[in-house]
């Protein structure tokens, strides 16, 4: 399975691309950040985060896609800019008939650490480890796109079956009661 992670973020916006299964070693396949010039106006940043996104699902054609969860922040000015790229990379998605998920940051850490409040060292060092990697990736964005990516790898088979699962014994349910 290839997996495209995405840290979103509207000036950086970490990518990283792992190819791996559940139970046995996973490689990294690439890893970088999309930079968005803060001189231009918002409607040119997103395009152009746009193009880079799509070249990255055109060069590496990810099975899926995980993008961080936007969660709220103080600065809403850093959490509009974030929801407006994390919306760009799930419009991608949609559009290239990829399955995306979407991860928090507290289950991205439990994944890759074992500690869902886990700090960036500690996660970045246990990128670099699980990727066999000689250095961590930088800067942070892309280590933590990374980061997404093994989580969706590692958690998101068992979470689609648990989907599945609840949506049958739904359906098992409705059938009773008919």
């Amino acid at each position: 399975m290839r997996v495209l992670g995405i840290d979103p973020g509207l000036t950086r916006c970490g990518v990283g691309v792992i190819e791996g299964e559940v139970g046995s070693p996973i490689s990294m396949v690439a890893v970088g950040v999309i930079l968005t010039p803060a001189e231009l106006s918002l409607d040119q940043r997103l395009l152009q985060l746009h193009d880079q996104i799509q070249e990255w699902v055109d060069i590496h054609q990810p099975d899926v896609m995980a993008v961080e969860r936007v969660f709220a922040q103080h600065n809403v000015r850093t959490v509009m800019g974030t929801g407006q790229a994390a919306g760009i990379a799930l419009l991608i998605a949609a559009k290239s008939g990829i399955p995306v998920v979407l991860h928090t940051p507290s289950e991205v850490k439990a994944a890759v650490t074992g500690a869902g409040r886990a700090n960036k060292a500690q996660v970045a060092e246990m990128v670099r480890r699980i990727l066999s990697l000689e250095s961590i990736p930088k800067p942070v964005d892309a280590t933590d796109a990374l980061a997404l990516a093994i989580c969706h790898l590692w958690r998101g088979r068992s979470t689609d079956r648990i989907a599945s699962a609840v949506i049958a014994e739904k359906a098992r349910l409705k059938g009773l009661r008919t």
